[in-house]
């Protein structure tokens, strides 16, 4: 098998860099032709996978975390070729919601195997979510989900720490968010046409149902069945949210009286002149920009060699 590999060396405080190197090893010994199609950044990256696929791979394999699973999704959605995880982030969030082994480049590779073995029907087929500035035609995929409310804000501060690690990372920004929080201003427009505009709190388009290291922010959502799972969160006041933030790691923030679950083929969010301008919007913890954003979910985009 010919397979392309993009290592993230600095996921998970270095562990990806030693998982990336066990796979490589570990896929030569079993007689695959292996590319490292690795770079100094992201987009040199992006350019070499995507420059491989026109080559021909039997599969492009990630090696790192969600921010490593939205790169690869980003060059095989909508293609044909399958996405391969090697699980060694931090959150590693789209691999727990698929069954993936964590940390385990053996076992990784076993699963790529035993997928591509199947043939065309090898993996599971999800869905992936197209996302954008409405009336552009850049676009830019995602598989988990997209946040721009307060826990954009967090996500953003979150990224800049060093210490905690794992989800007490989350927890030390959200404090430190909630000194100048107000709630933002929001306008929701679905794809039959409902519209929501209030000011609120949280605003998260899942296609999967958790993120940033086991929250899970839309714990009925799917990745298989066409909908995205629109969870909106009125406005709360501080001691509310720090009432409500921690029932996020079970999913039972959803039975708070402010918040709502949506569903929808696409979501059109845009700032309303109801509250401040909502956080720059973030998908699978990566930047996307400032809304407004409309995200569409594509069934079966991407097939996820699991």
């Amino acid at each position: 098998m010919r397979l392309g590999v993009v290592v993230n060396p600095t996921a998970g405080h270095g562990r990806g860099a030693r998982r990336g190197g066990r796979f490589v090893e570990a896929a030569r010994r079993r007689g695959h032709t292996v590319l490292d199609l690795s770079g100094p950044d992201a987009a040199s990256a992006v350019q070499r996978a995507r420059q491989a696929v026109v080559d021909g791979l039997d599969a492009l394999v990630v090696v790192g975390g969600d921010g490593m699973v939205h790169l690869g999704a980003g060059v095989v959605a909508g293609t044909d070729l399958p996405l391969g995880v090697v699980p060694a982030g931090s959150g590693n969030d789209i691999a727990r919601v698929n069954g993936l082994a964590l940390h385990d480049p053996a076992a990784a590779l076993t699963t790529v195997e035993r997928a591509l073995g199947r043939g065309a029907e090898g993996g599971r087929a999800l869905d992936a979510v197209s996302v954008g500035p409405p009336g552009y035609a850049q676009r830019e995929w995602y598989l988990g989900v997209l946040s721009c409310g307060i826990d954009a804000a967090v996500n953003a501060r979150a990224n800049t720490l060093t210490w905690p690690r794992g989800t007490a990372r989350y927890v030390r920004a959200l404090m430190t968010e909630l000194r100048s929080f107000r709630p933002y201003g929001y306008r929701l427009t679905l794809d039959d046409g409902t519209t929501w505009e209030s000011t609120g709190t949280l605003v998260a388009v899942a296609n999967a149902p958790q993120f940033g290291g086991g929250m899970r922010i839309a714990p009925d959502a799917r990745m298989d069945d066409g909908l995205l799972d629109v969870l909106v969160a009125g406005p709360l006041s501080r001691a509310e949210l720090l009432a409500v933030f921690p029932r996020v790691f079970t999913g039972g923030h959803v039975t708070h009286p402010a918040c709502t679950v949506l569903r929808s083929r696409s979501v059109l969010v845009e700032p309303s002149p109801l509250g401040p301008v909502p956080p720059v919007a973030y998908a699978d913890g990566e930047r996307l920009g400032p809304l407004p954003m409309l995200a569409e979910a594509v069934p079966g985009a991407v097939r996820l060699l699991a």
